[in-house]
Formats: structure tokens, sequence, C-alpha cells
């Protein structure tokens, strides 16, 4: 089969206090029907960026409530790796496919299908890269059993479309489709079994749980970081989409007002993102000699905890993303009380509430802008923080997320079809069920 991850086991009975009697029933009668059920979750790494940390959560909390759940990778190479970058870029807007890498991400899917050997009764495959192994495996006269699920987890709205006409019809041997946002939703989907889910953060990671400020500032000054300047803090993968170097810029404006100022990039490196380190060095080319620009990933030490404490450390935290297909680091920031100025883009304005958790903007000026009224105005900064706190605790919590998934497999087991608009951003849409 695949390379399995291991998980650390989790509770659901500790997240109750927090959803509340009324989600935990539902929870749990959901999880009733599907008792024993094997599930599968396959993406393409183990560490690294959203996916990771959704399964990392989402599996055990499965387990707990009697689920048969595995966390498997697909196998690749870098080359490979290079191949569904250019291919996740271009389904996000870039030009960068071509039938050399169609002819190399056919091979390696094909290769995947060619090492499953096992049944499972719910299968999710997420995102572009092993997209294509359920049709190989078709084609070999194997066809998967059970309910299977493609999970897209990137914004397609100025997906290439060449590139989109190559995926497509791969996706033609799945039950249901996920996607984050309506708008992300071709129209040539129409009248599939289309689910809206946004992501969700775990409240009681250790990159979300609560920290002491003794702890905060002691991991500060490990980094070099100064607990007594104001601190702005953007945490993504180095990646043009997430506009590293447009945080740099937007710090250098802000330090004209606020010369105190110091700025945190933290990234965690993965290893589908072959393109990553070369951006890296692009950051830090940019930042010079300016040792009040801190930037770091998981190569220097950085963790949960590491993380945990710069958000909660940082007077404002940006996401300045020209693409995003959600962002969990946003949701993260505002449950940590803090106000978050972000790109207008993507899932994050199902996150950020313009001029009520934060602010959305299109330009480094304006991000500059907001993020300089915020230091100046901590009182706005600190009702923009609770405001957003209760916005992810009703809508964006890991909980939320896992009775998303159990209700897709307890319909594809009593074979329903249904298109769920607005899971996950506090919509109540009337939802029209369909003999499958």
């Amino acid at each position: 089969m695949f390379s399995a991850v291991p998980v650390l086991p989790k509770k659901f009975k500790q997240y109750e206090r927090i959803i509340g009697e009324e989600a935990t029933t539902e929870i749990r009668e959901l999880a009733a029907e599907l008792k024993g059920a094997r599930i599968l979750h396959l993406n393409a790494t183990a560490f690294g960026g959203g996916v990771a940390e959704l399964l990392g959560t989402l599996v055990p909390l499965m387990r707990d409530l009697g689920l048969n759940a595995d966390w498997q990778v697909m196998h690749g190479t870098d080359r490979f790796f290079t191949v569904t970058k250019a291919m996740h870029n271009s389904l996000q807007g870039a030009n960068q496919w071509s039938k050399e890498r169609a002819d190399l991400w056919r091979k390696y899917n094909k290769q995947n299908a060619e090492d499953w050997d096992e049944d499972f009764d719910f299968t999710v495959i997420h995102d572009p890269q092993p997209a294509g192994i359920p049709h190989y495996m078709k084609q070999a006269g194997r066809p998967l059993k059970g309910g299977l699920t493609w999970r897209c987890h990137i914004d397609l709205t100025d997906a290439l479309p060449k590139t989109w006409a190559f995926l497509a019809p791969y996706l033609d041997d799945y039950q249901s489709l996920i996607f984050t946002s309506q708008d992300y939703v071709k129209p040539e989907l129409k009248g599939r079994d289309i689910r809206i889910c946004a992501p969700a953060i775990d409240p009681l990671a250790p990159k979300n749980n609560r920290l002491h400020k003794e702890t905060v500032d002691e991991i500060l000054r490990r980094y070099g970081v100064d607990p007594e300047r104001p601190i702005i803090c953007q945490v993504s993968r180095f990646d043009p989409w997430k506009d590293p170097l447009g945080v740099i810029d937007v710090y250098r404006l802000c330090r004209q007002q606020e010369p105190r100022l110091q700025v945190l990039m933290i990234a965690s490196m993965a290893t589908d993102d072959p393109e990553g380190w070369g951006y890296f060095e692009r950051t830090v080319r940019r930042a010079g000699e300016d040792f009040d620009i801190h930037i770091l990933s998981n190569v220097h030490g950085v963790g949960h905890v590491e993380v945990n404490a710069f958000q909660r450390a940082s007077e404002v935290v940006i996401q300045k993303s020209l693409r995003e297909g959600f962002g969990l680091t946003v949701a993260e920031a505002l449950w940590k009380q803090r106000p978050v100025v972000a790109g207008r883009v993507g899932g994050i304005p199902l996150q950020v509430e313009d001029g009520v958790s934060g602010f959305l903007v299109s330009s480094v000026e304006e991000c500059a802008e907001r993020v300089t009224q915020l230091l100046q105005q901590p009182e706005l900064a600190e009702s923009m923080g609770e405001a957003g706190h209760e916005h992810v605790r009703k809508n964006f919590l890991i909980t939320r997320y896992l009775r998303d998934y159990l209700r897709i497999f307890v319909d594809q087991k009593n074979g329903v079809r249904k298109t769920r608009v607005g899971a996950g951003n506090g919509a109540k849409k009337a939802v029209e069920a369909v003999p499958g």
C-alpha cells in the first residue's frame, strides 16, 4: 500500500465543553451510523501545509468515535512534486502546465494505482496530486470500492483552462466532490454531488492551546525577538501566492510610522513543495541585513508551540495572500484574539469579517495602512480580536469539519446526493436530497 502516517490519539470528549450539547449529540449520532467503517484519507505529504494539519486531528477523532480511519501518503519523487506544484499553480492561474508535465503526472498516478492493495468503505483523496489514481485502478479492472470523495483545498476560480481541462475528466470517477467555497465550483460540475466544506482548526492542538505569557516571552527571546517591542507576523509557506516579499514591503512602510516594529515570517517546509526553498532564499535576500526581519521555519526548530507563541505575541497577524484556498493560519490567529489584515482573496473573506475582526486588503500600501492603524489603535485591535475569536468558535473548529465528513459518509452509505452550500460559514440554506 502507501506510507501510513502515525497520529497521536485524541479524545472527542475533550471538545464537548467547547462546542456544546447539541453539536456533540449530532456528531455522536452520525458516528454511530458508521461504527467500524474503514476510512482512508490519501494525500501527498505527511507534514507542512494545512492538509496535513487537518488530517493530524481529523483522523484520530474519527478513530475515537469508533471509525477505523487511516491516513496515508502517495509515493512520489522530487521531480513528480515539482510537476504537481506546477499543476497547483496552474489551477490557481499561473501558466506552468505542459504536455511533458501532464505525462509525468499520469505516470506517477498510474504507478500509485498499481500499489493500491486494500479496500475501504470510504476513501477521501485530497487535492490534484493523487486525483488520477481511481481512474487508473478502474482502467486496470480494479475499481475502488465504497464511497469515493475528492477534496479540493485550492482556489479554482482562475484556473488555467488547459490545466482544468486536463484534470476534470479524472474527477468523473468520484461519488462526491468537496470544495471550500461555492465560488470554486466550475460550472461544468453542475449536477454532481458537490459539498461546500470550509477547513477548520483544532482549538486544543499545541498550535492553538493557551500559553502563559512567560512561556511566550521565553520563546521570543530564544529566537532573538524582543517581547517589549511591537510585532507583526505571517505564518505561511514560502510561496509566491503567499507574497512573502510583499510582507517585507508592508513591514518597511509600517516602520516609517512605528520604528520599533519587528516582523516574523514563519513557514513549514513541506516535502511536496520543492519550490519552497527557492522562494525562501528570495525572501532572505529581500530582507537583507535588517535584523528585525525574522525568517524562520521548522528547519530552525520552529514547531507548533513556537508558532502559537509568535501569533499570540503579535499585535497584528498578516496573511497577504494573492491566492488562497482557505488559509488556516487566519482562523488560528483569530482564535487567539489577534486582529488579522489579509488579502481579499479565496477563502479568507469567509474568516475575516472586514472591519469587524480585521481588514481585507488588495495592495501593499493598503495593507500597511491598516496594520499601522491597528498598531496605533490598540482598543480597536482588541475588540476585533474578540470578534474574531467568537466567529471561529461558531464556524471554524475541527468538530464542525468532522461533522461535515460524517454527514458525507452517511449520505454515501444511504445513497443520497446533496448540494450543501454554506457549510462552515454560518449560512443556513435549504438542501435538496436526491436519490443516488
